[in-house]
């Protein structure tokens, strides 16, 4: 496995007491392999995974779609994950 982008994301977490609700923003990332696209908790294979777009929501950030054969998986990001989007489709759509 040849490591080829890393891309920063976060996962936002609420916690619910009888008190009150907050918020923790957990920081992940997402890598990019040679055969495949590994998150905290799922594994894709670069031949499950069909495309990658990017959507900006306001002004701090958006969300990546990773569109796989078994749906399409968000992941919101603070910073725009261009290079990362680059690095998969001259990768591996020529290949396709």
């Amino acid at each position: 496995m040849k490591l080829l982008a890393v891309q920063p994301y976060i996962k936002v977490q609420r916690k619910i007491t009888t008190i009150k609700q907050t918020k923790e923003n957990d920081q992940r990332e997402m890598r990019l392999y040679d055969d495949r696209v590994l998150t905290k908790y799922h594994e894709f294979l670069i031949e499950d995974v069909f495309d990658m777009s990017y959507r900006n929501i306001g002004e701090y950030g958006g969300l990546l779609y990773l569109h796989t054969v078994k749906g399409v998986y968000s992941y919101q990001v603070t910073s725009t994950p261009q290079d990362f989007i680059d690095t998969f489709k001259k990768t591996f759509k020529k290949k396709r």
